[in-house]
């Protein structure tokens, strides 16, 4: 079985930011500079002949490349069970809209189509319980910003749980278009 996901990777400049704001939460698990990246899809677990069809179908995906940039931080889950904090990417119109094709374009090569609302973001820290902390955090980081960045590429990343937490391999590299030359 692979335990797929389709993410950007966001460039070094990026993530060296990402890294410079992690910490202060008691007992989180900060991401490493590897692992930083923004989902597009979530795949999950499939055997190898459903991996080469999805690895297929998003050869078929057709979109600009993206400048994002990073804006502000939140949490998943509710006020006494957070799970995650993550930093924001904008702007949403654009990413979504590459979400959706890849969603599209997954779903046609046989997988269920997402059914979770979409949320543009960098995962930071897992946590395995609330603290007062996190609220600091989010209050400390509210203004957590970058410059606009280009992608150029998005990745199909093969994910390995262990003890240490999830390692990820990008095993495929799709080309995001060139923007149209201004004429």
């Amino acid at each position: 079985m692979h335990r797929l996901f389709v993410a950007l990777r966001p460039p070094s400049e990026m993530r060296d930011t990402l890294l410079a704001a992690m910490g202060g939460i008691e007992n989180a698990r900060w991401q490493s500079a590897e692992q930083l990246h923004c989902t597009l899809r979530f795949i999950g677990d499939v055997d190898r002949p459903v991996a080469e069809d999805v690895e297929a179908a998003l050869g078929s995906v057709r979109f600009p490349g993206l400048d994002l940039a990073l804006s502000g931080v939140g949490a998943f889950g509710a006020d006494g069970r957070r799970k995650a904090v993550w930093a924001g990417v904008s702007p949403h119109d654009q990413i979504t809209k590459l979400h959706k094709k890849i969603d599209q374009a997954l779903v046609r090569a046989g997988l269920a189509p997402e059914r979770r609302a979409y949320l543009p973001h960098i995962t930071l820290a897992r946590l395995n319980r609330s603290s007062g902390a996190i609220d600091r955090f989010l209050a400390d980081q509210a203004r957590l910003a970058s410059p606009p960045y280009r992608f150029t590429h998005f990745l199909l990343f093969r994910s390995t749980l262990g003890s240490d937490g999830a390692t990820y391999e990008a095993i495929a590299r799709y080309a995001l278009e060139p923007a149209a030359a201004a004429g």
